[in-house]
C-alpha cells in the first residue's frame, strides 16, 4: 500500500504532487523527515470517511497515523475529508490521457494533491484552516 504526499507554494495557491511513500512501519518516520524538509506549516491528513460519513477501518487507520504524526513533529496536523479524491484523481489523470495502467505510480499522489487543493479552497473561504485538528 502507498501514500500520496502533496505540497503548496508558500502562499497557499498551487498544490503539486511531492512523493508517494509506503504504508509501513517507516511511514510516520518518513512523513515527519518529509515535514521538516519542505519545511511545513501544517500538514493535511485525509479522512477516508464512507459515502454516509461514518469512519470504517480506513478512517481509524488514517487518524492513528494522523495521531502518531502530530506526536512526531510540532507541524499542526488536521483531518480533512478525502471522500471520492482518488476518483476525481482518477478522472484527472483520464483526462490527461493517461490509462488506469499509466497512472497506478501517480494516482495516490493526484489524489494527495486533490486533497490538498480541497483544504486550501476551505482556507481561502473560511479564512481558517481546514479540518479537525488532531491532538495527541
Amino acid at each position: 500500500m502507498r501514500v500520496g504526499v502533496a505540497r503548496s507554494d508558500p502562499q497557499g495557491v498551487l498544490a503539486v504532487p511531492e512523493a508517494t511513500l509506503r504504508r509501513d512501519g517507516a511511514l510516520v518516520p518518513d512523513l515527519v523527515r518529509l515535514c521538516a524538509e519542505i519545511e511545513a506549516v501544517v500538514v493535511y491528513v485525509g479522512l477516508p470517511l464512507t459515502l454516509a460519513g461514518e469512519h470504517g477501518v480506513a478512517a481509524r487507520d488514517a487518524e492513528s497515523v494522523a495521531s502518531a504524526l502530530a506526536a512526531g513533529t510540532v507541524v499542526p496536523v488536521r483531518l480533512v475529508d478525502e471522500r471520492l479524491t482518488t476518483v476525481t484523481a482518477q478522472q484527472v489523470l483520464r483526462d490527461a490521457g493517461r490509462s488506469s495502467r499509466q497512472s497506478r505510480d501517480v494516482i495516490d499522489q493526484a489524489a494527495a494533491v486533490a486533497i490538498l487543493e480541497h483544504a486550501l479552497a476551505a482556507e481561502r473561504a473560511s479564512g481558517n484552516l481546514a479540518g479537525r485538528a488532531v491532538t495527541v
